[in-house]
């Protein structure tokens, strides 16, 4: 079995348009048109790749073949699987990659491609009830805060970006998305456009926070900006929309470069800002 991020080609019968490939290709346009988010989208494909591979190395080529037997068996060899550093799947990734195949095999058999659905009785793993691995003190992060070098635009930028993650919680995502139209000053609230679930919300922001975005907004925005302008509250040095993976290394740069000696990046502000809420009551 691949490890997570490999990118294993497609297998199957591609010219067969009964084979589980194909199927499978059909279920991912299917989450496409009906409007479900990208991430989704993409970690479902995924996780159908691996079970059709995992099903072809076994003669396993239609969704007809596949029985409740062969999915308990694909469970047990997800069990046991070890990546390469020696350790198993999470109890979480396994579950993931069994409630997408629960949802695949469903809506093959809504659509009358297979009698019935093998996977309707598949027990998932047990979630795991975990509690976050690093939170930041009230001290520390100010203590992260302090980093950024103020004298430097983007300095500055990621300040106002740290200050808005520790004063609203929001995801990686979901700070990036943010337009300059969803900040009210006079309300003191962000409102976060198709978040988790694809959902809109409207969420409080500090007043500190607000200082040190209008402090960006006038200070470093009107530099950053190439017209035509797209409206994104924070740009990157191009004028443009900051990609995630850019966010986390710059969270996760701060956090190293602050030695409060906590692992982390974008989350860890999420599960500090909501810790120090329960703990100020």
């Amino acid at each position: 079995m691949p490890k997570k991020g490999d990118k294993k080609p497609l297998v199957g019968d591609l010219d067969d348009p009964e084979s589980l490939v194909v199927w499978a290709r059909r279920y991912v346009e299917h989450l496409r048109v009906r409007g479900y988010a990208p991430t989704t989208i993409v970690s479902t494909e995924g996780r159908l790749q691996l079970f059709v591979a995992w099903a072809h190395d076994r003669g396993i080529a239609r969704p007809q073949e596949v029985s409740k037997a062969i999915l308990e068996a694909y469970q047990r060899t997800l069990f046991y699987f070890r990546k390469h550093n020696g350790k198993p799947l999470s109890f979480s990734a396994q579950r993931q990659r069994v409630q997408s195949l629960r949802t695949f095999f469903r809506w093959l058999a809504k659509g009358n491609v297979i009698n019935a659905n093998p996977a309707s009785e598949l027990e998932l793993p047990r979630a795991e009830k975990r509690l976050p691995r690093a939170i930041l003190s009230e001290r520390e992060a100010e203590q992260v805060l302090a980093v950024p070098d103020l004298s430097d635009p983007i300095g500055l930028r990621d300040r106002a970006m740290i200050e808005v993650l520790y004063s609203t919680g929001l995801r990686r995502a979901e700070l990036a998305n943010l337009d300059l139209v969803d900040l009210d000053t006079d309300r003191g609230t962000l409102t976060v456009r198709l978040g988790k679930g694809r959902k809109d919300r409207i969420v409080p922001i500090g007043e500190r926070a607000l200082l040190w975005v209008h402090r960006y907004l006038d200070e470093v925005r009107p530099w950053l900006v190439v017209p035509p302008d797209d409206g994104f509250l924070f740009l990157d040095d191009q004028g443009e929309k900051l990609h995630l993976p850019r966010i986390t290394q710059l969270m996760r740069r701060y956090l190293l470069a602050s030695k409060v000696g906590k692992p982390g990046s974008v989350h860890i502000w999420r599960h500090t800002m909501a810790t120090l809420m329960l703990e100020g009551g």
